[in-house]
């Protein structure tokens, strides 16, 4: 009976080994950094860092790529210098992420940033085709927890444009779908009537 006991115990005890949860570790920015310098990264990969976790960015189709230069070029022209400007596919740090987004309007000027990356912004803006879904699903929710005011997606597969806007927690209380044939206001420039079309490279509807 001594020697069952014992065997049961062994048994118990591997059980419990085995049960045992496997710790995953999150990256902090500082050693995102460190791998990069350390060259763990593709240089000719772009990569994110989201909620501690590592993402490659899949590579930009000529749709995509055509979009973010009309979208740019949009913002640029209303950049007042030393309010707000653009940022293209350049870093913004929230919390313990570091995404990418497609673009993004921040306060003051690009010199104010050459010591750390900007921790907000007045308008997020991300071009969506085959990342759709996790724009809306992963990224979205940082945004939103990042206290990011309002956030635009630029939905190629569906030519619409979703705004979003209050955040709250890891979600956007309001959103509206606007149609090519619509204007859009941003809130940081609301006199600003923004042709939905523009931001598809289409001419504004009469």
């Amino acid at each position: 009976m001594a020697k069952t006991a014992s065997g049961g115990q062994r048994t118990r005890s591997r059980a419990n080994r085995e049960a045992a949860p496997v710790a995953r570790y999150k990256f902090t920015p500082e050693a995102f950094h460190q791998l990069g310098a350390l060259g763990f990264f593709d240089d000719c990969q772009r990569y994110e860092l989201i909620e501690g976790d590592i993402y490659a960015m899949p590579p930009i189709g000529p749709e995509h790529s055509v979009t973010v230069e009309i979208g740019s070029r949009l913002f640029h022209r209303q950049e007042k210098r030393g309010q707000f400007h653009a940022r293209v596919q350049n870093p913004l740090r929230l919390g313990d992420s570091e995404l990418v987004p497609d673009i993004a309007i921040v306060a003051g000027n690009p010199e104010d940033y050459r010591e750390q990356h900007p921790t907000s912004a007045l308008l997020v803006i991300e071009i969506a085709d085959t990342t759709l879904e996790f724009d809306r699903t992963r990224k979205l929710p940082v945004y939103a927890q990042g206290g990011i005011p309002e956030f635009w997606i630029v939905n190629l597969r569906e030519r619409v444009l979703e705004v979003y806007r209050e955040p709250l927690g890891t979600r956007y209380k309001s959103l509206r779908v606007f149609m090519p044939d619509e204007v859009v206001n941003p809130l940081f420039a609301p006199e600003w009537q923004l042709p939905v079309a523009a931001l598809f490279g289409q001419p504004a509807s009469e």
